[in-house]
């Protein structure tokens, strides 16, 4: 059965950085697509970045390039998330995702399994 569960979220100043993790299991890293989203109230929910396979490179929403960073440590089955320069529009809930199909895309629709989620907020 396929699992997930973030950590790392909290509430953090303007310009400052967190670093959000998801446990996974129940399946393998090589041979899932992952990636995290975000979900700020009132709005759709959001890629934010994605790794099809272990070859290709991460998809960045644009609003995230040069601040954010996806990366994995299979050994011990999670995935990061180095969030640096936070900005207040950062804020909202951060969710990692997997999918035994692997696209090209970072859409939530494209990924059915999903972890609980948790609040980032960026404010002074």
């Amino acid at each position: 059965q396929v699992q997930l569960a973030e950590s790392g979220g909290g509430l953090v100043q303007p310009g400052g950085s967190l670093r959000l993790s998801c446990e996974t299991s129940g399946f393998n890293l090589d041979w899932y697509a992952i990636g995290w989203f975000r979900q700020a109230p009132g709005k759709e929910r959001e890629g934010v970045s994605c790794i099809s396979t272990p070859d290709s490179s991460p998809i960045y929403a644009d609003s995230v390039k040069g601040r954010f960073t996806i990366s994995t440590n299979n050994a011990k089955n999670t995935i990061y998330l180095q969030m640096n320069s936070l900005k207040p529009e950062d804020t909202a809930v951060y969710y990692c995702a997997a999918d035994r199909i692997s696209r090209s895309t970072c859409q939530p629709r494209h990924f059915g399994s999903w972890g609980q989620g948790t609040q980032v907020t960026v404010s002074s």
